[in-house]
C-alpha cells in the first residue's frame, strides 16, 4: 500500500458558516496531509478556500494500493465529510480528483 496525497477542488454554492468549518476540518481528520513528510514539507493546508471566490481545494492523505483506488477513496471520504455539514453534491460540487503527491510506500 502507498500513501497518497489527492487535491479534489470544489465550489461552494451555499454559505459555510464557521461552525460548519470547523466540523467539516474534524470529519477530515485523520487524512490530513500536514501529517506525512511531504504534506509537512509542502505546508499543504487540508482545506484551502480561495479569496474572493466560491472555490475550495481539499487535499486528503489516503492509503491505497494504486492511484485509481486513492482518487476513489479520497472522494468518497470528501462527499462523506461534506454530507456531514449539510453540503450535498449540488451545494458542494466536487471536481475530479488529483493525485499531488506520494508521500511513501
Amino acid at each position: 500500500m502507498t500513501i497518497y496525497v489527492v487535491t479534489l477542488p470544489g465550489t461552494l454554492l451555499t454559505e459555510l458558516t464557521p461552525e460548519a468549518r470547523t466540523e467539516l476540518t474534524r470529519a477530515l481528520s485523520g487524512s490530513d496531509p500536514r501529517d506525512t513528510d511531504l504534506g509537512a514539507a509542502e505546508d499543504l493546508d487540508l482545506l484551502t478556500f480561495y479569496p474572493d471566490s466560491s472555490a475550495f481545494s481539499l487535499r486528503l492523505e489516503v492509503e491505497a494500493a494504486d492511484t485509481a483506488s486513492a482518487e476513489a477513496q479520497a472522494l468518497d471520504l470528501a462527499q462523506a465529510a461534506l454530507r456531514t455539514v449539510g453540503l450535498t453534491g449540488e451545494a458542494a460540487p466536487l471536481g475530479d480528483p488529483v493525485i499531488t503527491g506520494i508521500a511513501g510506500a
